[in-house]
């Protein structure tokens, strides 16, 4: 049975009031909670809703009356199709007055902490061009913005490489220039595009599962190296080695060339076997230690690692959690979600030792190597369910810990870490967040022991709505007397 139509209700001279969730934009006509793209606190708008959910609306601006003093010019040609930087219209330092905003919000909504102390939002010194990782699709059909004259494109004309259309598994905006990654990022993918259309090379039919020129992966480091990763969708080994041998040929900056057959019907990559065609499997990264003193840390990233996606700006991140913590040579530092490490391995020699946990198992095996390479002895990685693996027994084995490092996925931290947690009485800990709104949670959870001492947001990802939070926790003291 069809769903019923749902009738849009229009209204006229509404002005956008917030920056919400998701990087929608705010209107409450009425009272109601009208969730609106593309729209900047200060605009003044005629706009159309329709109830989405039962206590918030969707809506859509049909004309902008007056534009807000915080708006900017998108540099970005393809901004307002492709949804990957939904706040590019907003000047960058209003961006970080609602980032900072957010995480007051979300303390003090949902961790029911009132006025919590947040210092000033740590700002990207790099607001294009940051990020060392960009995915990419092809397409047999990629999504037209001209459609008066859709009828008159040829086969190669309707092929594409870029992004997802939000919501769209099946349809990609085609990438005349991406302002997320330093070149030859943009060279390197129009070169492939160009290539596979002059050589007859199909484009993925994400409908019918077939074509060969499915995905392809950029991954590049501060000193100018680049790794490439082609998925094709089935082997065809001369067809493979001509591409990649012209690909290597034209760019030398690419360090490490690899490529994946994925023939099933999901994209998901974590699972193939990565076939190394030319150069290293993997490229290495460079992260300043907090003592000026030491080397730098090195981190070796491979095809499927995962490593912070604005690396510059990691490096405040890390300092900033060092500081927190300011860890001593005496003590014991568990360090949870650890990932490939490079939380534990920037602590690793200031403390006496730090043990990792993390779920994926391919990304212990990195922390390993990682600590071999940088020559750190005083680590532990271990591979497992966070939920299974930190019990009373885990703690008697390995000794309770002076500082928790804890540095979840968006979903927050589980209930039982959270109670194991409560258990342990760490004198401090220290919670990094992709997610203000799931840490609120956590933290009000934690309250009952912990004071909080610090806040410090940080920009990881301009013109986007998503801020990382970090946390300062310490013991109340009335518990520290009874240990």
């Amino acid at each position: 049975m069809k769903k019923p139509r749902r009738t849009p209700v229009f209204v006229e001279n509404i002005e956008i009031v917030d920056a919400g969730s998701e990087g929608m934009a705010v209107a409450k006509p009425e009272g109601k909670v009208v969730f609106v793209p593309f729209a900047a606190p200060g605009d003044i708008v005629d706009l159309s809703f329709f109830k989405k959910k039962r206590n918030y609306f969707e809506g859509k601006i049909i004309e902008i009356k007056k534009y807000s003093d915080k708006r900017t010019a998108p540099v970005c040609s393809h901004f307002g199709l492709c949804g990957g930087c939904k706040w590019q219209h907003i000047d960058y330092k209003w961006q970080l007055f609602y980032k900072e905003k957010q995480v007051k919000d979300n303390f003090e909504r949902i961790g029911k902490i009132d006025n919590p102390e947040i210092s000033p939002i740590l700002a990207s010194d790099k607001r294009f061009y940051y990020r060392n990782k960009l995915e990419y699709s092809f397409s047999n059909r990629k999504w037209l913005t001209d459609k008066a004259d859709a009828g008159t494109h040829s086969e190669d004309d309707v092929k594409g490489l870029g992004f997802h259309l939000p919501g769209m598994f099946d349809r990609i905006l085609d990438i005349k220039h991406c302002y997320l990654q330093e070149e030859p990022s943009n060279r390197i993918r129009l070169f492939i595009k160009d290539y596979a259309i002059r050589n007859k090379l199909s484009f993925y039919n994400a409908r019918a599962y077939e074509g060969l020129m499915r995905n392809m992966f950029i991954r590049s480091t501060s000193d100018e190296k680049f790794m490439l990763i082609i998925i094709f969708q089935y082997e065809d080994k001369e067809v493979i080695n001509k591409l990649l041998t012209a690909v290597s040929e034209e760019f030398p900056e690419i360090t490490s060339l690899l490529y994946a057959i994925n023939n099933k019907k999901n994209d998901s990559v974590s699972d193939l076997p990565m076939h190394l065609f030319k150069g290293d499997p993997f490229i290495v990264e460079k992260m300043a230690s907090p003592n000026p003193l030491h080397n730098n840390l090195e981190f070796r990233i491979g095809p499927l690692s995962f490593y912070q996606t604005n690396a510059k700006q990691a490096e405040k991140l890390y300092r900033t959690v060092f500081d927190f913590a300011n860890p001593k040579e005496t003590d014991l530092v568990y360090d949870l979600y650890t990932g490939t490490g490079t939380m534990a391995l920037y602590f690793a020699r200031f403390a006496k030792h730090i043990i990792g946990i993390e779920y994926v198992e391919e990304a212990i095996a990195d922390a390993k190597e990682n600590a071999r390479m940088n020559h750190i002895a005083n680590t532990t990685f271990i591979a497992g369910d966070m939920a299974k693996v930190l019990d009373d027994d885990f703690i008697e084995q390995h000794g309770v810990p002076d500082i928790i490092i804890t540095d979840p996925p968006r979903a927050g931290m589980h209930r039982k870490v959270i109670e194991q947690l409560l258990k342990i009485k760490a004198k401090k800990m220290v919670y990094v967040s992709c997610n203000p709104a799931t840490q609120a949670r956590d933290l009000s959870l934690l309250y009952q022991q912990y004071k909080i001492k610090s806040v410090q947001p940080v920009d990881m990802f301009p013109h986007t709505q998503h801020v990382e939070n970090v946390v300062l926790l310490e013991l109340r003291s009335e518990l520290l007397a009874d240990e």
